[in-house]
């Protein structure tokens, strides 16, 4: 799928149940995938002609997705995807990272083995579809790691907080894994953490954590350089 024109967006049809949610799924993906760029204009109503639905299950979506820091709204113009300096970015990754050596810490105390081991089973899905074509997908089960971990947790305060960071950093997390070596490196980092959970080695788990979101940040600041660069040659 991929922008026709200005105001135009080549969208499936849907069937009209949970509507909301699929167009959020359709236009995520879009946003994800660089179809639908930062800073794009979202024009609603060619957007509801487009998916053959009314403009308010596509508000709805949109909403979504402004919840997920993926799209800015405004009373008086059409949504925009949003387009966060590397510096706004990088204070969300630093929050975020975090609050996952916190997870990992309270993990290896309140983590049920079944919960590790579902954990240990997602590092092993990401192993198994590292080569996978589809990148939503292999990205899909990358953050699903990572929310298992905090998940298990139990604690309500922190999971609510990860969620709000996790949802807003879905399109740079997205990007800087696109590379076979950053794939390649996750892997790597992944199977330590759950090495550490299967110790309950608190200073293992939280090291690798941090390890793994410090790689991202540098993976995100290249993408951000790499998007520059891209920018001033087209100018």
């Amino acid at each position: 799928m991929a922008l026709k024109q200005e105001n135009t967006i080549d969208l499936p049809s849907l069937p009209r149940q949970r509507l909301g949610e699929q167009i959020a799924d359709v236009l995520r993906e879009q946003i994800l995938l660089g179809q639908l760029s930062p800073g794009k204009n979202i024009p609603e109503r060619e957007t509801a002609a487009a998916l053959g639905v009314s403009r308010t299950p596509l508000r709805e979506g949109l909403l979504v997705l402004e919840a997920e820091g993926l799209v800015e709204m405004s009373p008086s113009k059409s949504p925009v995807v949003a387009n966060p300096s590397f510096v706004e970015v990088n204070h969300l990754l630093l929050v975020q990272s975090a609050l996952e050596e916190l997870a990992g810490e309270c993990a290896c105390d309140e983590a049920t083995q079944d919960e590790i081991d579902e954990i240990g089973a997602m590092h092993q899905m990401m192993v198994a579809n590292v080569q996978e074509p589809d990148q939503i997908k292999f990205f899909q089960i990358d953050m699903a790691f990572h929310e298992a971990i905090v998940a298990s947790t139990k604690n309500p305060s922190l999971i609510k907080t990860h969620k709000q960071y996790h949802s807003r950093l879905w399109r740079v997390r997205f990007l800087s894994a696109r590379h076979r070596e950053a794939r390649d490196k996750a892997m790597v980092d992944h199977g330590r953490i759950v090495e550490g959970l299967r110790l309950r080695d608190k200073d293992q788990v939280s090291s690798e954590i941090r390890i793994h979101l410090r790689r991202a940040i540098e993976n995100i600041r290249i993408v951000f350089a790499e998007e520059e660069a891209s920018k001033s040659a087209t100018d």
